[in-house]
């Protein structure tokens, strides 16, 4: 106990939010991403998040560390901060180490491009991934401005989708503006299945089907 709180009294980047399974040369990150991606605002009490400050130095310090052999992201998450979850899953997909996703419970929002930024991805059959536009809460100004910032962000996400995915980019923006799935919004939910026949998520698994492909990667 006295050794666990002397690591995170020293900023060990391996003591939040992760744990090291395996032994030997074998060992892996398993890392969750849960609840709400919080991005530049912090989210209420109460509110399961993921902070994006805390991610980062643990895949920095997981791509540096030679007893880590890759990656394992355990995904159960609504989205959240879009700027944050893309900037997660840019970092994730240049990652030189195998890294595997596996899409737990959802994978909604901003969790699509975190779930396609691995080298494999799964999704148990249970599982949800809910894709739609870009959203904003809160003050918008109807300017010719926001409108294009809103369409250029949005077309960052469909090019780093369609870049890790084998899903096309017509596709993906058909599935975006469904307007017939959702009651109070336009998009669509599909179950995992649904995900991987349309390109999304490369195969129906679950833990052992993940951590079977990360091992054969760091093979």
């Amino acid at each position: 106990m006295e050794e666990e709180k002397s690591k995170a009294a020293t900023g060990d980047p391996f003591s939040c939010g992760s744990i090291t399974v395996g032994a030997g040369e074998e060992k892996f990150l398993c890392l969750s991403i849960i609840g709400q991606i919080e991005g530049h605002y912090l989210l209420g009490e109460g509110q399961k998040s993921t902070k994006y400050e805390h991610i980062i130095p643990l895949l920095v310090s997981a791509e540096k560390n030679d007893k880590i052999r890759g990656v394992l992201l355990i995904l159960n998450t609504m989205g959240g901060d879009v700027e944050a979850g893309l900037a997660l899953s840019e970092l994730i997909a240049s990652m030189k180490k195998p890294t595997v996703s596996l899409v737990l419970g959802g994978g909604h929002s901003i969790g699509v491009p975190l779930a396609v930024a691995a080298k494999r991805s799964f999704i148990v059959p249970s599982a949800t991934m809910t894709v739609h536009p870009v959203r904003i809460n809160g003050l918008v100004i109807g300017a010719p401005q926001t409108f294009r910032y809103f369409r250029d962000m949005q077309s960052r996400i469909v090019d780093f989708v369609c870049r890790h995915a084998k899903i096309s980019p017509e596709k993906l923006n058909e599935l975006m503006m469904a307007p017939d799935v959702i009651a109070t919004d336009v998009g669509s939910i599909l179950s995992g299945e649904e995900a991987v026949s349309c390109g999304l998520i490369g195969a129906v698994g679950g833990l052992d089907a993940a951590l079977d492909a990360l091992a054969e990667m760091t093979k």
